[in-house]
């Protein structure tokens, strides 16, 4: 454990070095939102306006919080698994004294939380400066829940596209499903709330992982309860069990194709 715990921390402290870059792609946030917010300032014309229970304020702020998640979630450090399988790295790098998906898993966490903390800032300014401030009400411990939901939910993303990576131990390009994976979560978690979708689309989008990386966590920010921050936190359980599951059998499938064909 300790041997990932300290890929975590190189990764997290990797990261302050491409704060440059980072700050670039402020620039490119804060023009996408700006749009995306005059936008649904058009649509709703007036503020106090109701759209399926949103308010302009929760639609704007619904709209920046999966925005930060899904930018934090935005390290690339899962392509690594692809990358190293074309080139035939993981054949010696599955031999080192560590778990090759848990030190992937470890550096794209390291990197992960650095991106959340900074687009929750900008996203913060950005929020009170088009749309004033959210209005909430929460304590010390429906923080510390919602905290624990944003920290799974950014998980359970990292070990999906590790999944998908993995898929090219037989496809040798996993870039289309990264870009199908990307799309929906972009289109169905992002730019609309499920409330957003017809009514006999919204319990299929609950399965999806929509649900537990975006949606759910964004919705106890703006409404939390103890039943929906109950619901979100099984849904995570369940989620991150089989996708591990399916992790290792595709993981020890991948490796045993690998020493089948000599390395």
């Amino acid at each position: 454990m300790k041997k990932y715990v300290s890929i975590f921390k190189m990764s997290f402290l990797d990261s302050f070095q491409y704060i440059p870059s980072i700050l670039f792609k402020f620039i490119s946030y804060f023009l996408t939102m700006f749009i995306l917010t005059n936008v649904w300032s058009y649509i709703y014309n007036d503020p106090n306006k109701l759209i399926n229970g949103y308010t302009l304020n929760q639609m704007i702020w619904y709209l920046l919080i999966a925005e930060t998640i899904s930018y934090g979630c935005s390290s690339l450090c899962q392509k690594e698994i692809e990358n190293d399988i074309k080139n035939g790295d993981i054949s010696y790098k599955v031999n080192k004294p560590y778990n090759y998906v848990g030190y992937v898993f470890s550096r794209y966490l390291g990197d992960s939380i650095i991106r959340f903390i900074l687009y929750f800032v900008v996203s913060f300014l950005i929020g009170n400066l088009f749309v004033g401030k959210i209005n909430v009400n929460l304590n010390v411990f429906s923080i510390l829940e919602i905290l624990l939901t944003i920290i799974l939910g950014i998980s359970i993303n990292g070990l999906i596209k590790i999944l998908i990576s993995l898929s090219a131990f037989w496809t040798e390009d996993s870039s289309p499903f990264h870009w199908i994976y990307s799309k929906v979560m972009l289109i169905f978690g992002i730019f609309f709330p499920i409330e957003m979708f017809p009514k006999f689309l919204r319990p299929i989008i609950k399965c999806t992982p929509v649900f537990v990386i975006l949606y759910g966590p964004a919705k106890l920010i703006l409404s939390f309860s103890n039943k929906l921050f109950l619901n979100v936190l099984v849904a995570q359980i369940i989620y991150l069990i089989i996708v591990l599951l399916l992790i290792t059998i595709i993981y020890r499938k991948g490796v045993k194709k690998i020493n089948v064909n000599g390395g």
